[in-house]
C-alpha cells in the first residue's frame, strides 16, 4: 500500500538526503501494510519529489518518542514539542530507503483531484 504525504520542502529534502529518518505525524494511516510513502513537497515547491520505503511506524508518548528518534529526527526538539503539544501519542514513520525522482511530478499526475492532502491520502 502507498500513501501520499504532504511534507514541508525543507523536511522532504532532509528525507531524500538521508538526514531525516523519521517523519512525525499526529495521525497515521489505519490500513495495514503501508509499504511506501510518496512525498509531496508543499508550496513553494508544490511537486511530488520522491518516495520512501517504510520500515515501520513507531508510536508512544511524545517524550519517549523523542528519546527514541532524536538522533535522526531532522527537526528541533522545540519544533517537536510544539507539534505534539497536548497530545498523548506521537507517531514516527521510519524511513527505510528514500528515492528522489529525476523529474518532480505535478500533483495531478498522482492524485486525480490535483489537491494536496491535509495530512495523507491513500494511493492505488
Amino acid at each position: 500500500m502507498k500513501v501520499l504525504l504532504s511534507i514541508k520542502p525543507e523536511y522532504a529534502e532532509k528525507i531524500l538526503a538521508g538526514e531525516k529518518r523519521f517523519e512525525f505525524r499526529k495521525a497515521v494511516p489505519k490500513a495495514e501494510g503501508l509499504k511506501t510513502v510518496v512525498i509531496y513537497a508543499t508550496k513553494p515547491v508544490g511537486k511530488v519529489v520522491g518516495e520512501f520505503e517504510v520500515e515501520g511506524i513507531l508510536s508512544g508518548r511524545p517524550r519517549v518518542m523523542w528519546s527514541l528518534t532524536s538522533g535522526f529526527a531532522g527537526i528541533t526538539r522545540k519544533f517537536f514539542n510544539e507539534y505534539f503539544r497536548g497530545r498523548d501519542t506521537a507517531y514516527a514513520i521510519k524511513v527505510k530507503r528514500a528515492k528522489r525522482y529525476e523529474e518532480p511530478l505535478d500533483l495531478g499526475a498522482v492524485v486525480s483531484s490535483g489537491v494536496a492532502p491535509q495530512s495523507f491520502c491513500y494511493l492505488s
